[in-house]
């Protein structure tokens, strides 16, 4: 027998810490070789680490939260083996969770700063005898079989005392989801309990560590750093809708169906051209603008785990479909984890949109370092006067920010005011 220290280990890149987001394992527990033991999240991305060797877990070094440096004690474990094995010779396997790497997060009503996209943070519980090693009329169920889910949806499922084992995920692999959670919750097997309204007192306390913390850190720098300068504009889409189904009804079976995004894409992409200061990053520190000539466009996208911004690069560069179908391409890899570095980085300017829960306006906050945000607002159908007469039209609002230091109202002013005469009159889009 011999006890085996695992070290946290160097992921490359320059990282010099990471923090501890989920322990998997706890004190006790029986843990595999290549078995999945932990996540931490670093600057650059949230990580799996696994297990180099077998044993019974004998301490974990550092709470959901806690920040621990490369070289730093991870765990220990008691082996089989006579000899202690040596950090250096083994090594920890890292496998990438998901390789999104934001500076900053960005929020629909407050959209914050490209950050590193992580898994929702999980406040850390002791691993139960039927988390561990579970009996249910599914079968036996070892460390080694645990249901393939996002941290989150381990934690909504303890809360409810539901055995995810239980569960058939629908998922790829077999993931299981929030939703395959909430059909299990509301299901068949739910129908026989009666509510009853009783007075509640209890309370929890959340730490606020992971993506949270990294969100909480960016809005409060945006607000804290940039004067925020917000213009909320009234459009009327009428032609643009008219020519969006119009296109859509000619297009291809396999082609990807036009939003309204698209079209406010290539309107930005167009009138940037005439405002690059709003097309810009500005370092408060070093007191320079760096305007860019190319137009990233970072798109708020909401997933299970939280809300991420993938970027679609060199939107400039791109017509209508090439808009539509990069749009669909990284928020799916967002949605499903499976987007690169690249694809979540370099944003120059960010559109936030909350669909049909838009409201009528908002007051986002800057992506920094960028200095302009794009707000998006619901579409409704309302009576408004058109040349003396009283007729109905779609209409819709932008609520936009900038950043008051680098971008005059007055600029603000006719930069969105080209935007809407491109979405109001869309053929002039293609001229």
């Amino acid at each position: 027998m011999g006890n085996y220290v695992m070290k946290m280990p160097d992921v490359g890149e320059g990282v010099v810490e990471a923090e501890v987001v989920e322990w998997l394992v706890q004190p006790g527990d029986m843990v595999s070789e290549d078995q999945h033991i932990v996540d931490v999240m670093t600057e650059k991305a949230t990580m799996e680490i696994t297990s180099p060797v077998s044993g019974t877990v004998v301490t974990v070094y550092g709470e959901p939260g806690d920040v621990v440096a490369v070289g730093a004690e991870l765990i220990e474990l008691q082996t089989e083996a006579e000899e202690v094995v040596s950090d250096d010779v083994v090594g920890a396997e890292l496998i990438e969770l998901q390789t999104e790497a934001e500076e900053v997060l960005s929020d629909h009503e407050v959209a914050t700063s490209q950050a590193i996209q992580v898994a929702a943070p999980v406040k850390p519980k002791p691993v139960t005898e039927t988390e561990t090693v579970t009996e249910s009329a599914a079968g036996l169920c070892t460390a080694d079989q645990r249901p393939l889910t996002s941290p989150s949806v381990r934690r909504r499922a303890r809360e409810a005392n539901v055995d995810l084992i239980q569960l058939t995920g629908t998922g790829r692999n077999g993931r299981i989801s929030h939703a395959d959670l909430d059909g299990y919750i509301t299901g068949p097997q739910a129908a026989d309990s009666s509510p009853v309204a009783v007075k509640q007192s209890g309370t929890r306390e959340v730490k606020v560590i992971g993506l949270r913390r990294a969100i909480a850190q960016k809005v409060a720098l945006s607000k804290r750093s940039i004067p925020h300068f917000s213009y909320v504009e009234e459009l009327d889409l009428t032609e643009l809708d008219s020519l969006r189904r119009h296109l859509n009804g000619q297009r291809a079976e396999l082609q990807v169906k036009l939003t309204y995004l698209p079209f406010l894409m290539l309107a930005l992409t167009r009138v940037l051209k005439d405002f690059p200061q709003c097309n810009a990053h500005f370092d408060d520190a070093a007191g320079v603008v760096t305007q860019y000539d190319a137009v990233h466009l970072g798109i708020a996208t909401q997933t299970d785990m939280g809300l991420k911004v993938p970027v679609v690069k060199h939107a400039e560069a791109l017509d209508l479909d090439g808009l539509a179908e990069r749009l669909v391409g990284v928020s799916e890899g967002a949605r499903n984890s499976t987007s690169s570095a690249d694809e979540m980085t370099g944003s120059t300017i960010t559109i936030t949109s909350l669909g049909a829960l838009g409201g009528l306006a908002s007051t986002p906050v800057i992506n920094h370092p960028e200095v302009a945000i794009i707000g998006v607002n619901k579409m409704v159908q309302r009576a408004v006067v058109l040349n003396g007469q009283i007729v109905p039209r779609l209409m819709m609002n932008l609520s936009c920010s900038f950043d008051h230091r680098v971008v005059d109202g007055y600029d603000a002013a006719q930069m969105i005011q080209a935007l809407k005469g491109l979405l109001e009159h869309p053929a002039t889009m293609f001229m």
